[in-house]
């Protein structure tokens, strides 16, 4: 592929506070800890206090992958867990070993594009750091969010602008699903994928996945680590017994305390104040009750501790032996599951969109209380790919890749202006008009000076009609250039499906049969996660 790289800023796809951040912005210096630059890394690293019980980590992935291949070798007795990978949880043995970490929920057959780009980037980024700090390890992780509840937002996933959903009704933690219902939907994806280059391939990748596991979780980690284990993804499920007994101290307090409450709500109060739209908001207490298919929050009534929508109740003395004893049953909300991933990886970055962003700018106050390092925070690489047929329309319309990103109304109204044989602008005009209304009301003034807004007024209504009759000969032009501007609205709902971002909406399934492990490799070799801007990638 050949990239054509542009400012997230000039894409208009990206929030205001994301852009000050990354522009370094001086009013957003107190909600994070260090720049996401090789000096910020730099820095960072020289005080970097980790928490986590390394030993204990690597026990828990190692138990959690062998559980993988044991799995697995039932039908393919060759199966094993790719070198990489195994390597890499041995280095988190290691004190010089650190996590570049993304999540994501589990959404079916990887949901959109981005779930892939946030992967890719977490793994350049070790790499990079690998080069620059070559005395220290760095271990790209996949952080699955098994505990999240919201079936509804991975269910479905759209490939080839064809919807294909899961249609069953779940409760509890998503990972915990036996996804032995998705039979319908996995049929309906293979079925798009067909039967050309590496279609067999991720069929076989997919088919496997849901049908041979009986935990959504364990699906997800087969599926990734057949993309992605070449590469030493580490991929983890904090939904784990012993990973949360690490955290425990820290349930207890702040279900105790309410100190994420009143950390974040006042942290919240000064990003309003510049002006940030706030993404999460804290409650009371930020942790669910989590047992078999049971998800619900804990609330604080009458002196009890309660597990909503349940008869299950909990008096201060009952509450803190629950958390020692069953300490996998509280599951932190989103404003607690950041600290308890520092909590228990030697992470030092973490890789988000930007509403992960702007939300983690709101959680640095609830680090500082609990004494754990806030990460560097990295805009996970954003990609548009662009294929072979839709580049040659772009280069004989002679559109750049910023144009491609401008609403299509305004992108036509764009190209006739730059095309037409007449010229369309009417501000040459304007422009004399204003120096004969300088003169007019200057006149006016001689004879009465209350003739001023008078004759600004009549100003402003002939303003007006010179836009109108500017839009109405742009108008006309278009009519003349009726099938060129057709071309222009293919290429936009082809490259930007719905009026969004492609990376939104279409699932990677198709260019994975176009390209197979070759699209994965263009994305490590053309993203550059400490550049921060956009990469539009075409087929060469």
């Amino acid at each position: 592929m050949d990239v054509a790289c542009i400012s997230y800023k000039e894409t208009g796809a990206f929030s205001p506070t994301v852009i000050d951040y990354l522009e370094d912005k001086p009013e957003l210096k107190t909600f994070y800890s260090h720049r996401p630059t090789f000096d910020g890394f730099a820095d960072f690293l020289e005080h970097k206090k980790v928490v986590a019980d390394r030993e204990l980590l690597a026990d828990t992935l190692d138990d959690q992958y062998q559980l993988i291949e044991k799995y697995a070798r039932i039908w393919d007795p060759e199966f094993s867990i790719p070198q990489p990978v195994q390597q890499n949880i041995k280095r988190l043995r290691l004190p010089d070993t650190y996590t570049i970490t993304t999540g994501h929920q589990l959404n079916i057959f990887a949901g959109p594009l981005y779930f892939i780009y946030k992967i890719v980037s977490a793994i350049k980024l070790a790499q990079q750091l690998k080069a620059q700090f070559p005395d220290k390890n760095f271990v790209p992780v996949y952080w699955m969010a098994s505990e999240d509840h919201d079936f509804a937002e991975i269910n479905y996933t759209t490939i080839g602008g064809k919807k294909v959903h899961w249609w069953f009704e779940a409760t509890g933690a998503t990972g915990r699903i036996h996804p032995e219902t998705m039979r319908q939907a996995l049929n309906q994806y293979k079925g798009v994928l067909g039967m050309e280059h590496h279609g067999p391939e991720l069929a076989a990748i997919v088919e496997t996945a849901y049908t041979r596991f009986d935990r959504l979780a364990d699906a997800t980690r087969y599926m990734v680590n057949a993309l992605f284990g070449q590469y030493g993804l580490i991929i983890i499920d904090a939904d784990n017994k012993q990973l949360k007994k690490q955290f425990a101290p820290i349930i207890e307090r702040d279900i105790i305390e309410q100190n994420s409450f009143k950390n974040i709500t006042t942290t919240n109060e000064e990003l309003v104040k510049q002006g940030v739209h706030i993404q999460v908001n804290p409650r009371e207490i930020n942790f669910f009750y989590l047992k078999g298919h049971l998800r619900e929050r804990l609330v604080f009534e009458d002196n009890l501790y309660k597990v909503l929508n349940t008869d299950i109740t909990f008096t201060e003395a009952e509450l803190k032996q629950e958390i020692a004893l069953n300490p996998e049953r509280f599951s932190p909300n989103v404003v607690m599951r950041p600290l308890y991933q520092e909590c228990i990886l030697p992470n030092i970055a973490y890789i988000g969109g930007g509403a992960e962003v702007v939300y983690w700018l709101e959680l640095k106050s609830n680090f500082d209380h609990y004494q754990i390092d806030f990460p560097i925070l990295i805009l996970r690489n954003s990609g548009l790919v662009v294929r072979k047929e839709s580049a040659a329309k772009i280069k004989r319309m002679e559109l750049t890749p910023a144009d491609l990103f401008k609403p299509t109304d305004i992108l036509k109204n764009i190209w006739i202006k730059r095309h037409s044989e007449h010229n369309l602008s009417l501000q040459t005009e304007w422009k004399e008009l204003t120096g004969l209304f300088t003169h007019l009301k200057e006149k006016a003034a001689k004879i009465d000076p209350t003739l001023g807004p008078s004759t600004e007024a009549i100003q402003a209504r002939l303003k007006k009609a010179i836009d109108n009759l500017e839009k109405k000969l742009v108008k006309a032009e278009r009519n003349n250039y009726h099938t060129r501007l057709e071309q222009i609205e293919q290429i936009k709902d082809e490259l930007f499906p719905k009026d969004s971002l492609q990376e939104r909406n279409e699932n990677f399934g198709l260019l994975y049969v176009k390209w197979g492990q070759q699209f994965i490799n263009e994305l490590i070799r053309n993203f550059e996660p400490l550049d921060f801007e956009f990469s539009v990638l075409t087929e060469a």
